[in-house]
């Protein structure tokens, strides 16, 4: 039997390498696009020796040809941290839009299921909570996270488009906060930062007075549901994500805790359009699919304060 061959765009960046992994474990053919805006080569340097992985440096907002047949398409191509998506917000609107088109239509004559990795900023600074896939969102289209924020709403209207139009079998995924190793250390998350400042003994900035929540998922619980999702045909949004909710404050602490540091917590001004409630609503994926996430929000951060320490002389 033939390996089934999945195109991986984005895959040498956080998820997208550990989604590479996942599928070359589990016996496919993987082919992983990057053009290293925001990904890394050492994320993918130890499949580079495997016969079922090839990688081609390749910016999928522009045309996509593979010469064989492929079987998935999963676009995870983007900037996907607010530091990333502010520096570079014309390339997140043309991955979004050109790149989404391009890998849109490399599944079509391909006649390949084809998965948007969207997001949980498609809700923006959400009015229901938690957010249910059937929220439509509170989006500022002109704010300066909204290069992003619409690039994925874009990104889902013309995946939904070419659903409806060519009949293709799609996936949609909301991903919530992921984290774990391979976050750049300084991608400007809220964990990546809070671990930069404990390995450099530095207060933790927490913005605002530390009230806004967010939900942390763990690497590892987030690709096997990626992994679920891609086999079952299932042709509308599902969020996938941990809706054990924080406070950005109460992480700080749980961190310093952690750690058994002295570092001290600092508060600064809230940014701009920062949403002030994330947790998603995943019954969806626990009727559809049967997941739900396994791992603890201390045991998860232990593993990436650990692989950070390993690694932070690579960065």
């Amino acid at each position: 039997m033939n390996k089934r061959v999945t195109v991986v765009t984005g895959g040498a960046g956080f998820l997208g390498s550990h989604l590479c992994d996942k599928l070359v474990k589990e016996g496919f053919k993987v082919i992983c696009l990057d053009n290293f805006i925001t990904g890394n080569l050492k994320n993918i340097r130890h499949l580079l020796g495997s016969n079922n992985f090839r990688f081609i440096e390749h910016n999928v907002s522009k045309y996509i040809d593979i010469g064989e047949p492929v079987d998935y398409v999963l676009h995870f191509a983007s900037p996907a941290s607010p530091v990333d998506y502010m520096k570079f917000p014309i390339q997140t609107l043309k991955v979004g839009s050109l790149g989404t088109h391009n890998a849109l239509g490399l599944a079509l004559k391909k006649k390949a299921i084809f998965m948007l990795a969207s997001t949980s900023e498609v809700y923006g600074d959400p009015l229901v909570h938690p957010q249910p896939e059937d929220y439509w969102g509170n989006v500022n289209p002109i704010g300066l996270r909204g290069c992003y924020d619409e690039s994925k709403r874009f990104a889902e209207a013309l995946t939904m488009a070419y659903h409806r139009v060519h009949k293709i079998d799609i996936r949609i995924i909301r991903i919530f906060n992921t984290y774990g190793p391979r976050m750049r250390i300084d991608d400007g998350r809220v964990i990546p930062n809070f671990i930069y400042q404990l390995l450099n003994n530095q207060p933790l900035t927490v913005y605002g007075k530390g009230k806004q929540t967010r939900s942390f998922c763990y690497i590892s619980d987030l690709i096997e549901g990626i992994y679920k999702l891609m086999l079952k045909p299932v042709n509308e949004p599902v969020n996938l994500g941990n809706p054990n909710e924080f406070t950005v404050l109460e992480l700080a602490k749980i961190m310093l805790k952690l750690n058994g540091t002295k570092s001290k917590i600092v508060f600064k001004p809230l940014p701009e359009d920062d949403p002030r409630q994330r947790q998603p609503d995943i019954r969806k994926a626990k009727k559809i699919i049967n997941w739900k996430p396994k791992v603890e929000l201390k045991e998860g951060l232990l593993k990436t304060v650990e692989w950070f320490r390993d690694n932070s002389g690579s960065h």
